[in-house]
């Protein structure tokens, strides 16, 4: 190696100072790499960026509209909830404010039939005592005829004569009920 640094020395080239002609080759060297990737690699990576950084931010953009959305969605819900309980409360009170009319009613047509059955009741009553009261003045004027007719010895048919005797009797008979009752 001694021998090369001074023949290098002899030589008069000094080995810190490069070479003129290795240092133009490789600047030109350089200088094609240079623009290579400057005008196709560095483009790629640009786009690629791009790409990946739209990628990103859309991503980002659609997760917030799918949250949005999902917000809107759950308001929309909570919504929907609140109206269909409301309703639900709304034909719960119809429910019972028409269970408590057809209550009503039912007692009334209850009352009014109630009411008509004893009406048809005390009808029936006064026809049958009316019907009563006329068969036993028919069967006690025949008894009384003829008990009168035995007692006085003579025959009381008579109709008209008979009718009188038992209306008379009748009536003292209901005025010495009344005044008794008094």
């Amino acid at each position: 190696m001694d021998n090369a640094v001074i023949l290098a020395s002899a030589e008069g080239a000094n080995p810190l100072m490069p070479n003129w002609w290795e240092v133009l080759v490789t600047l030109v060297g350089f200088l094609i790499l240079l623009f290579i990737v400057s005008k196709f690699v560095v483009p790629m990576f640009e786009k690629t960026f791009e790409e990946r950084h739209a990628a990103i931010e859309g991503g980002i953009e659609k997760a917030a509209a799918a949250q949005a959305e999902a917000n809107a969605a759950l308001e929309e819900y909570k919504q929907q909830l609140s109206d269909a309980r409301t309703e639900a409360n709304r034909i719960r009170e119809e429910a019972r404010s028409e269970g408590a009319e057809i209550l009503a009613e039912l007692k009334a047509k209850a009352a009014s039939e109630s009411a008509r059955i004893t009406e048809q009741a005390q009808v029936a009553i006064a026809a049958e005592r009316t019907a009563a009261q006329s068969s036993l003045r028919t069967e006690v004027g025949t008894l009384a005829t003829q008990l009168a007719g035995k007692i006085v010895g003579e025959a009381l048919d008579d109709d008209a004569r008979s009718a009188r005797v038992v209306d008379r009797f009748l009536s003292d008979l209901e005025s010495q009920q009344a005044g008794a009752a008094k």
